[in-house]
Parts: structure tokens; C-alpha cells; sequence
């Protein structure tokens, strides 16, 4: 396997914080690496250190290839970042905003029009190069500007909260681009607060905790780490409920909510058999369905709650 990049012991502090502690990180080529963490972990503080934009008290890393601390011209030709909000001018066409980005990325003058019209074609955008850009829908402007930072062929992309302020149709429609994109060899680092995003769209996900990696794996492997998948039983009325909760080991709900919540390894034989002692005991459930643990309990799980700090070290 390959690795576009590799980070070893990457630490770095302000002051007397400890931003980052002994991070370990590899991305493998061609996948989705999503980082995730709580306001303060230092996510923010490791993508600046891997886009050389910040240099880090110990530790050393290589992206494409390249070593950052002895090569970061090296490093800069090989990444590209989409931030938060789209970074294009609105006055300005489609076409003419890849043509601008082509000519500050130095490409040959005779490589821009192919270039562009291939992004154009690629991001489908073909029909709206004339327009301004301000005139962009929301999805569009996005899909500019990841063809934007698409226009030198990096290797490595960092995404920032791509779909910040998408519709849903928007969202799946960069979703569908970004796995296209990893398709055709291309990296990402993405960083979300959308933790069904990471879901989507993650081969793995390393979460970041007080600057240390606390957890690293595919989205299903993180959440059956987790714990059991839960068997949730509906109950018509009182005395069903009631009834089900004399015969399972469950946790009680408030009556009115008639439901009970039982551990299971998630196989058909142990739904089964907790069907089978609500039999026994006369009960039925009205409606039984089974829920398995969620990113989103991931993330408590594995995350302290502190107080939020400063933007630069997030």
C-alpha cells in the first residue's frame, strides 16, 4: 500500500498549550481520510502543519512523497485546499476563474484551454462557463471551486467543511464528485463537523482528542468498537410494557414511552430468543426494530467536552 501521506511524532504548543501531542498519521493514496474532533483538539493546527502553512516543534512528515520540513515548495505543488466557503471571484465567469487559476499555477499557455475545458466537463459546468460566477447556485459555486483547486492535478486535497450551507441535493452531488475524484487516484483529508458526512464519505477516520489520536479505523469498525447493537421494542400499552420489562434485562423508559432497549450481538439467534421470552411471557411488541451505534455516539464516546478556544487552535 501507499501512503500520500505519512506524519510521525508531529507535536507542536503556543505558549504553554499543548496543541498537538505525538501525532501519528498516514493517509493511504487514492482514499478519504476524515479527521475528526471536538473545538480545541487541534485539527486545524495538524492540517496547517501538513499544508506547511505552520511548522511543528518536533516530529516530521511527508506528503507525495516530499519531506515538509526539507522540501515545502515541494509539498505546496503537490496539494490543493477547498476551504469552508468557496474561494472564487463572483465578478468573474466560470471559465475565467479556472483560466486566472491556471495562469497563477503556472501552467503552459497552451495546456490552460484543454485544462479548462476539461474541468469544465468533468465538474458539469460546461453550459455555465459564461456565466458569472456570483450567479451560481449554491452546489455550482462548490463544484467551481473544487475544480478550481482540481486545476495543477494535486495529489492531496484538503477539504474544510465542504458542504457547509449545501441543500441536500447539493451535498450528494459534491459527495458524488469527491468519490469520483478518489476514483481517478486523488487523496482527500477531509475535516467535517457533519458527522454523517464522514460516514458517507470516509475510508477511515482518525478522531482527535486534546491533540493526541484517540481512535483510528473505517466508520464501521469505530462504531462496532462501540459496543452491541440494540434491539428497540414498542409496546401498545401499559401492561405490555410492563410485562416486557418483568422478562428482559432492559432499561426502563418513562411509561408513557412504551419502549425497552435491549443489548444484542446483533445475530438473528439472539433477536430470536428475546422474541421468543416475550412470547413465553404472553407480551407482544407492536414494533421491533434494531439500531446500531451512530458516528455521532462515536464521537461522545471517544471525546472530552471542554471549553471551546481560540480559532488558531482548534
Amino acid at each position: 500500500m501507499t501512503y500520500t501521506v505519512i506524519a510521525r511524532g508531529l507535536s507542536k504548543s503556543f505558549g504553554a498549550r499543548t496543541v498537538l501531542d505525538q501525532v501519528d498519521l498516514e493517509v493511504s493514496t487514492g482514499s478519504v481520510l476524515a479527521l475528526l474532533g471536538p473545538n480545541g483538539a487541534g485539527k486545524t493546527t495538524l492540517v496547517r502543519i501538513l499544508a506547511t502553512l505552520l511548522r511543528p516543534d518536533v516530529g516530521a512528515a511527508t506528503v507525495a512523497g516530499r519531506d515538509l520540513l526539507t522540501d515545502p515548495v515541494g509539498v505546496k505543488r503537490s496539494i490543493s485546499l477547498t476551504g469552508q466557503y468557496a474561494a472564487i471571484d463572483d465578478v468573474l465567469t466560470g471559465q475565467e476563474n479556472l483560466e486566472m487559476m491556471a495562469r497563477l499555477r503556472h501552467l503552459p499557455r497552451r495546456a490552460v484551454g484543454p485544462r479548462v475545458r476539461e474541468l469544465l466537463a468533468e465538474f458539469n459546468l460546461a453550459d455555465a462557463r459564461d456565466r458569472r460566477a456570483g450567479t451560481y447556485s449554491g452546489g455550482m459555486r462548490r463544484r467551481l471551486d473544487l475544480a478550481v483547486s482540481m486545476i495543477s492535478h494535486p495529489q492531496l486535497m484538503f477539504l474544510d467543511e465542504p458542504t457547509t450551507g449545501l441543500d441536500p441535493r447539493s451535498r450528494d452531488q459534491l459527495w458524488a464528485t469527491v468519490r469520483r475524484l478518489v476514483a481517478d487516484g486523488v487523496t482527500f483529508l477531509l475535516t467535517t463537523q457533519y458527522l454523517e458526512e464522514a460516514d458517507q464519505l470516509a475510508d477511515t477516520i482518525a478522531v482527535l482528542d486534546r491533540g493526541r489520536v484517540v481512535a483510528r479505523g473505517t466508520p464501521e469498525a469505530l462504531k462496532a468498537n462501540l459496543g452491541a447493537e440494540v434491539l428497540r421494542l414498542q409496546f401498545a400499552d401499559a401492561a405490555s410494557y410492563q410485562g416486557a420489562l418483568a422478562c428482559l434485562a432492559a432499561e426502563p423508559t418513562p411509561d408513557r414511552l412504551r419502549t425497552l432497549e435491549v443489548a444484542t450481538d446483533g445475530s438473528a439467534a439472539e433477536v430470536s430468543a428475546v422474541l421468543r421470552r416475550l412470547d413465553d411471557a404472553g407480551v407482544a411488541a407492536s414494533k421491533v426494530t434494531s439500531h446500531r451505534p451512530s458516528l455521532d455516539e462515536v464521537f461522545l464516546a471517544l471525546t472530552s467536552a471542554g471549553p471551546e478556544s481560540k480559532e488558531l487552535v482548534r
